[in-house]
């Protein structure tokens, strides 16, 4: 489905960004990319819908290799991958609806995306979206009035509102108190397997990795140091990954999570 091949992002500083990564990641499969700080966690996804340039390598969506396409259809292919931010890029000012119909504007015409009028199709989708994170009862209020949990919510529907076959997600916990951020990635995780979307989710935590995904990727200095289940994460594949530290705690803290969420 997505296939990654000695993906490269070298800076004109020098400094090595990703280091040749490859990588399959096959229809309906959400995988947790760790590591530390400056490992290229956030780097790796935005080279795959060229956000940021790669320096070499190839980026292949199914058939279509995204490295090569020209503008208009690079444009065309970003419809294919939802992408969720860390900092929800919301427009402040806007409705939530209006924010979850920004997804749709790659699919209408320029003056439709200018004066913000949607087919009903895509209006009526919007509300089912609402309804199923559920936020349907804020569909007319402002973005700027909504908890970071929410607009993490209107964020996921926006990117689900394309009907992208890939889920790119940056760090969507990193802003969120510890049960908000249980719920939005159980969520994540229920939506993708509902409609059979693959997902890359860069996340910071963890025990969240290990709580939620069947396959982890861990990264250290653009190079992929570790593929595969997250019960293999031991202490010292974490010392590999980030350095030597306690990495008891952060596994015994998969089970307290795991005992907390029987209890929500």
């Amino acid at each position: 489905m997505l296939r990654l091949d000695a993906l490269t992002k070298t800076y004109k500083t020098g400094d090595k960004a990703l280091k040749a990564v490859t990588l399959d990641v096959p229809p309906g499969q959400v995988i947790a990319l760790i590591g530390p700080s400056g490992a290229g966690k956030s780097t790796l996804i935005r080279c795959i819908n060229r956000l940021v340039e790669p320096t070499s390598g190839s980026v292949m969506l199914e058939t279509t290799n995204l490295t090569t396409l020209r503008p208009a259809a690079l444009r065309r292919e970003r419809r294919r991958m939802g992408m969720i931010f860390q900092e929800y890029a919301l427009v402040e000012r806007l409705t939530v609806m209006e924010n979850v119909l920004s997804g749709r504007l790659g699919y209408v015409g320029f003056w439709r995306a200018l004066t913000r009028r949607f087919p009903q199709k895509d209006v009526d989708e919007a509300f089912r979206l609402l309804d199923r994170v559920g936020l349907l009862h804020m569909a007319d209020k402002r973005a700027d009035q909504l908890s970071g949990g929410q607009r993490q919510r209107v964020g996921i529907c926006r990117a689900l509102i394309q009907d992208p076959a890939l889920l790119l997600v940056d760090e969507p916990t990193a802003s969120l108190d510890p049960k908000t951020s249980r719920q939005i990635m159980r969520l994540i995780c229920e939506l993708c397997a509902e409609r059979g979307l693959a997902a890359i989710i860069n996340i910071h935590d963890v025990a969240l990795a290990q709580r939620f995904v069947a396959r982890v990727i861990g990264l250290r200095f653009g190079e992929i140091v570790y593929d595969g289940p997250p019960d293999g994460l031991t202490p010292e594949k974490l010392t590999e990954i980030y350095g030597e530290e306690d990495w008891e705690a952060t596994i015994e803290k998969v089970d307290e999570d795991d005992a907390v969420e029987a209890a929500e």
